[in-house]
C-alpha cells in the first residue's frame, strides 16, 4: 500500500518515492508514497510532476486502488526500483484546500440553521457546489447565510484530522454529514476532519489548517434542484 503523505501532512509539496511498479499499456506507475491526494469525495486529484534527475514527467491524473495510489505520467516511464521526487501543483492544490474547508464550513452553517444532510457535492479550484434538502428555503435566506458562513471562517477555527477506528466510527452517525454514507465497507480507518465548534465529518481530502486561511467566500448562486433541493454555488473571493 502507498503511504498517503497527503492525509497527514497537507502542507506537503513535495516528497521522494520509489517506484514499486509499472504500467506501460496504461502510462502509469505506483509509489511507494506519495503527497498527491487522488480524489475523492467531490474534490479532484493533484496534478504536479515526478522529476528525475533533469527530468520533469508531467502528472496528468492520479487514482488509487486496492494496491495504491498510481500516477499517470506524460513521457516515460522511469523502471521500477527509480527514486522520484513527487512535486505537486501547490498553487492548485492550496486552492482546493481552501475550497474544500469553505465548504466544510458551509456544511456546518446549514446544518445548525436547517439541520439538513448533503446530498451531493463537487469542486474545482476556488469554486464549489453543495446540493442540500432544503424544503422551507426561502430567497431571503442568501444573504444572512452568507454573512454567517463568512463570520465562522473569520474567527479562525482550527481544523484538526483524526482517524478513527472504523467501529468506533459507525457508533457516531454524527460523522455523516451526507444523505447516504459513502463509507466504503472494506474501509477499517475512517479519517475525521473537525472545524472545531462547526463541523465534524469523515472525509479524506485535503484542508487548511485555519478558516482563516479560506480567505472571504461569496454564495454565488443558489438554484432549485426540484421539490425541497437546492444547489448552493459558492466561489473563493
Amino acid at each position: 500500500m502507498t503511504e498517503r503523505r497527503y492525509a497527514t501532512d497537507q502542507y506537503a509539496r513535495h516528497l521522494d518515492a520509489r517506484i514499486v511498479d509499472v504500467d506501460p499499456d496504461d502510462g502509469r506507475v505506483l509509489l511507494d508514497r506519495t503527497v498527491f491526494y487522488p480524489g475523492g469525495g467531490g474534490q479532484p486529484p493533484d496534478t504536479g510532476a515526478l522529476v528525475l534527475g533533469e527530468d520533469r514527467l508531467e502528472v496528468v491524473r492520479v487514482a488509487e486502488d486496492a494496491r495504491g495510489v498510481w500516477h499517470w505520467l506524460d513521457g516515460g516511464l522511469p523502471a521500477v526500483g527509480t527514486t522520484v521526487r513527487g512535486e505537486v501543483d501547490w498553487d492548485r492544490r492550496y486552492r482546493l484546500m481552501r475550497t474544500h474547508t469553505a465548504m466544510h464550513a458551509l456544511c456546518g452553517v446549514v446544518w445548525e440553521r436547517f439541520a439538513s444532510p448533503v446530498t451531493g457535492g463537487n469542486m474545482e479550484p476556488g469554486v464549489g457546489r453543495l446540493d442540500f434538502e432544503l424544503p422551507d428555503w426561502d430567497p431571503e435566506d442568501k444573504a444572512p447565510l452568507e454573512a454567517e458562513l463568512n463570520a465562522q471562517l473569520a474567527a479562525a477555527r482550527p481544523v484538526e484530522i483524526a482517524f478513527l477506528p472504523r467501529e468506533e466510527a459507525d457508533r457516531d452517525p454524527s460523522l455523516i454529514r451526507t444523505k447516504v454514507s459513502l463509507l466504503p465497507a472494506a474501509l477499517t480507518e475512517v479519517r475525521v476532519v473537525d472545524i472545531v465548534g462547526l463541523d465534524r465529518q469523515a472525509d479524506g481530502g485535503t484542508h487548511v489548517a485555519s478558516t482563516a486561511e479560506v480567505g472571504v467566500v461569496r454564495i454565488a448562486k443558489v438554484e432549485s434542484k426540484g421539490r425541497g433541493f437546492r444547489r448552493i454555488r459558492l466561489a473563493l473571493s
